[in-house]
């Protein structure tokens, strides 16, 4: 079955698919290196991105530049990105809905980029990560009340 032989629920974003590659990327890079969720804030632009991490600690400069250096080696894996339309029953273990929208559609599309990482999502992603182009850290926030870690970056092609 092809996504277009199923109606899912609208989609009104307008994403630019390199950076919204990238954000996957970035969400699944962030729960390796620290073991935290998917980002609860995210503002993905062609210009330039933001998201927002709950951690239990501020990263340390060094894990900043390790943040951008594996971004890199990932885009640069050039990883397929393909789908999968599973129904709510058949949805992998390790793959959340607790984010989804309350009327989601009963059959979900899985985006997968290589074995890195798979999530459900609609939006528009390239084929593969080397269309990414470079990802540039633009800066970073740390929020001490919150824990909470902004991360500002720009994919350039």
């Amino acid at each position: 079955m092809k996504d277009s032989d199923y109606l899912f629920n609208e989609h009104h974003k307008k994403e630019f698919p390199p950076a919204h590659t990238a954000e996957h990327l970035l969400n699944q890079l962030m729960m390796r290196m620290f073991h935290c969720e998917r980002s609860y804030n995210a503002h993905i632009e062609r210009k330039k991105s933001k998201m927002s991490f709950i951690l239990e600690q501020k990263p340390t400069r060094q894990q900043e530049k390790e943040i951008e250096r594996r971004m890199n080696e990932l885009i640069q894996e050039d990883m397929p990105i393909t789908y999968e339309l599973v129904d709510r029953d058949h949805v992998p273990a390790d793959v959340k809905l607790d984010r989804l929208p309350d009327d989601a559609s009963e059959m979900l599309r899985l985006v997968h980029i290589g074995n890195f990482d798979v999530c459900p999502c609609l939006g528009k992603h390239v084929r593969s990560t080397s269309q990414i182009g470079r990802f540039e850290l633009l800066g970073t926030n740390w929020d001490e009340l919150k824990h909470s870690f902004r991360i500002r970056f720009k994919v350039v092609q």
